[in-house]
């Protein structure tokens, strides 16, 4: 029985199979899950003064007190803690983060009681973004044992006061010995208007493009993931063309990224939800090696957003966008503005 048929019967049967069987007849698999979030504005109830955090204190706009900001970690951890477990019982390996005020906030977050089991380790720049907001990376040291990290600046020539998030670069080993590198990115917005933006976007991605080069100059064959809010979809010119991302396995070669993304935003599912319009902002692109046929190690199996019911509003006029912690200045309790999203990387025991 394939793989396909095996998570088609029942995902628990795929679990034991890949995990822990010894004497099941059916090939076995080892799952993989990396996956991206946008938890839209994880702030602390501390004054930064070098950053404009002011919205997110307990006198600001945001009326950010202690007990809101302890709920939005329980929000957080809990979805992080879904993510995945209908594939892996232990859920995501890593997940990259964005919108993270500093290191503090998220290492409160992994040590929420459904995660801190886990043992999620930590890793984290300060990026000069005016607001203060950086990515990160979370991992499980068990099963990505990092090596190597460091933060790569985006810089517009003839912008020097243009300040955005930097991009994230981790090297790991999976527990199979290969090499995993994975780069988180945030980048730039369409505040302004999308036109108006897109250079940002652009450069934003060709820097991505420079990070992937650099790594697959090491190592042809590399395994990379280039995960992120890239705030462009997956047809637009800064991921087709500057970061190189295409939507057709076949086209992976030659450093060209396969991003899975493309074929759901084709069948109109979205990460973000604005004016009746869904975007899929948020990605997870594989480097060629990773959709190689019959490539040895780690293989790409497929790409989920995850949009349960829970992230949904369920009443109204925006009845199934997701439902946020703000709206406005309006406190509803939520989670975020972003739905999650993660890939399956399966081997074969």
């Amino acid at each position: 029985m394939n793989l396909r048929a095996l998570l088609r019967r029942a995902p628990l049967v795929f679990l034991l199979l890949c995990s822990c069987a010894v004497h099941a007849q059916e090939r076995r698999y080892v799952p993989f899950c990396a996956g991206f979030y946008n938890i839209e504005n994880l702030f602390d109830t501390i004054d930064s003064p070098d950053t404009d955090d002011k919205e997110y204190l307990p006198d600001g706009d945001m009326r950010w007190t202690a007990e809101r900001y302890r709920r939005k970690l329980e929000h957080m951890s809990k979805v992080i803690a879904d993510l995945a477990k209908d594939v892996d019982p232990n859920g995501v390996a890593l997940l990259g983060l964005a919108e993270v005020e500093n290191r503090r906030v998220v290492e409160d977050l992994v040590r929420m009681p459904v995660l801190k089991a886990r043992g999620y380790a930590v890793v984290h720049y300060d990026s000069p973004d005016r607001r203060g907001v950086d990515v990160a990376l979370i991992h499980d040291p068990k099963r990505y044992k990092v090596f190597a990290h460091r933060s790569h600046r985006l810089v517009i020539s003839d912008q020097p006061d243009f300040l955005t998030r930097d991009q994230l670069v981790v090297s790991g080993v999976l527990e199979n010995g290969d090499t995993l590198s994975v780069i988180v990115a945030h980048w730039p917005s369409r505040r302004g208007g999308e036109k108006r933006s897109m250079p940002m976007r652009r450069a934003a991605g060709q820097l991505g493009r420079h990070i992937v080069d650099s790594l697959l100059s090491v190592h042809r064959n590399a395994h990379v993931l280039y995960m992120g809010d890239l705030n462009d979809n997956p047809h637009d010119l800064s991921v087709r063309r500057d970061l190189r991302a295409a939507p057709r396995k076949q086209d992976a070669r030659n450093g060209t990224l396969f991003n899975p993304m493309a074929e759901l935003y084709d069948k109109g599912i979205g990460t973000i939800a604005w004016q009746d319009t869904w975007s899929l902002f948020d990605q997870v692109c594989l480097s060629p090696s990773l959709v190689a046929v019959d490539a040895p190690g780690y293989q790409f199996y497929g790409a989920r957003v995850y949009n349960e019911p829970y992230l949904r509003q369920q009443k109204g006029s925006f009845a199934g966008y997701p439902l946020r912690t703000h709206v406005g200045t309006t406190y509803m309790d939520g989670y975020s503005d972003h739905f999650p999203v993660y890939v399956i990387l399966v081997r074969s025991m």
